[in-house]
């Protein structure tokens, strides 16, 4: 079973890459190119408040599970 989630964390690891990915590749940067000051807010949003969030939680609780945390002991 811990080998289970040490396998997991770095799946958590890679959900994290691949949503700081999209939100800020196919997500942020075309508001932030169009121009327009209504999609500047959701782009601002997006890149300083979502994603360090989402990909902090989600890198952190897979750094836990490869280390070890939530092993049964």
């Amino acid at each position: 079973m811990n080998a289970i989630k040490k396998i997991l964390g770095l799946v958590w690891i890679g959900i994290g890459v691949a949503a700081a990915y999209f939100l800020i590749i196919d997500q942020a940067i075309p508001k932030f190119e169009s121009g327009k000051p209504e999609d500047m807010i959701p782009a601002i949003i997006y890149t300083f408040v979502l994603a360090p969030i989402i990909v902090g939680g989600l890198g952190i609780f897979g750094y836990y599970s490869l280390t070890g945390e939530y092993s049964d002991k």
